[in-house]
């Protein structure tokens, strides 16, 4: 690491020297690339001052008169080093491209009927407190909402930087677990939700020829609203040679619905080339919400033991209340840890 680590350093002032005598075109570019590494330069200027520290303190404890105010320092850097070492292991991985992206949150009920359908509305609410909390963008696409005030389906735009790293690993089949309001013998239901979560495209990621597109129009439908059924706002874009259907009723307009399902169309379009391309990440949407099987889930929220629990890291929390007003952070957090580490021992192996 050593070596890489002197390599981007040398790099990062061969930059500086280049940026001097640039003209336009070059300028962006070796800009863009020192923008890039810089972070990195300074973590490997931390951590090189932080081993100089630590060895300097170290030194001193052999002086007597000095021993007492050398320890505090070489104890604090002693525990620093390894710490920077670490996030600098993390910032030389490869980088998912995809990371810093916006992203689609796409949610469906699969098994269980109206419970399932409930159950998918409010956790498109909590998806959507959780965006509002970090302050992200989050737009309703399209709200398909069931008779009971459920959905059918629901997808929005969440938009900020970083989006996608952090909700990248919600993707999958959600199961629940309670006593549905209609029960009336008190028995616990199991239903699941299908969640993805697909990283946004701009036009330039994805070409798509207008000529494989079949698009229809047709009445919106739903609980309610004063549009439904009075006019053809509602727009369903099939891309043809992929099959991929998207459609879209939650505006009055036929336009807005249009440029919304053009939208989730370049995601999930985007998303299945990336899927092709790099085919060690099964980030296809197939591959992350499966079939909604009640014996498929990555997570399980289980409301007569007031638990979360999700089972790719076995993790356990008894608040699901908490969970379902939107607080994800312990399970994101847990999910992003794992994932580094399995990343740094794949790349030591």
């Amino acid at each position: 690491m050593v070596e890489k680590l002197d390599r981007v350093l040398r790099r990062a002032e061969e930059i500086r020297h280049l940026l001097a005598t640039a003209d336009g075109a070059q300028f962006g570019a070796l800009s863009k690339e020192l923008s890039e590494i810089e972070p990195l330069v300074e973590k490997v200027n931390a951590l090189r001052a932080a081993e100089r520290a630590r060895d300097e303190a170290e030194a001193m404890l052999a002086d007597p008169e000095m021993r007492d105010l050398a320890e505090a320092e070489y104890q604090e850097q002693r525990d620093r080093v390894p710490a920077l070492a670490r996030e600098l292991q993390l910032m030389l991985l490869p980088k998912d491209e995809a990371d810093e992206r916006s992203a689609i949150l796409e949610i469906r009920p699969a098994a269980g009927g109206d419970e399932a359908a409930l159950f998918a509305a409010e956790l498109f609410r909590a998806y959507q407190r959780y965006a509002e909390a970090r302050r992200w963008r989050f737009e309703v696409l399209d709200y398909d909402e069931s008779d009971l005030g459920g959905v059918k389906g629901a997808v929005a735009g969440i938009g900020s930087r970083g989006v996608f790293a952090r909700l990248k690993f919600e993707s999958g089949v959600h199961r629940v677990q309670r006593v549905p309001a209609t029960e009336t013998q008190g028995r616990i239901h199991t239903s699941t939700v299908t969640v993805a979560v697909l990283p946004e495209a701009e036009e330039v990621d994805v070409q798509v020829n207008e000529g494989d597109l079949r698009i229809d129009t047709y009445r919106a439908s739903g609980a309610g609203g004063q549009h439904v059924n009075k006019t053809d706002s509602a727009v369903r874009i099939t891309h043809i040679p992929s099959g991929i259907v998207v459609a879209m009723q939650e505006e009055k307009s036929q336009h807005k619905n249009r440029a919304k399902a053009m939208k989730v169309l370049r995601a999930r379009l985007y998303e299945a080339e990336r899927s092709r391309l790099a085919t060690t990440r099964a980030a296809d949407r197939k591959g992350q919400v499966g079939t909604g099987d009640r014996s498929e889930r990555i997570r399980t929220y289980n409301f007569p033991q007031g638990r979360v629990t999700d089972h790719r890291i076995g993790l356990t929390l008894h608040k699901i209340d908490r969970v379902m007003l939107g607080e994800f952070d312990e399970i994101i957090d847990a999910l992003t840890a794992e994932d580094e580490a399995a990343r740094l021992a794949a790349e030591a192996a």
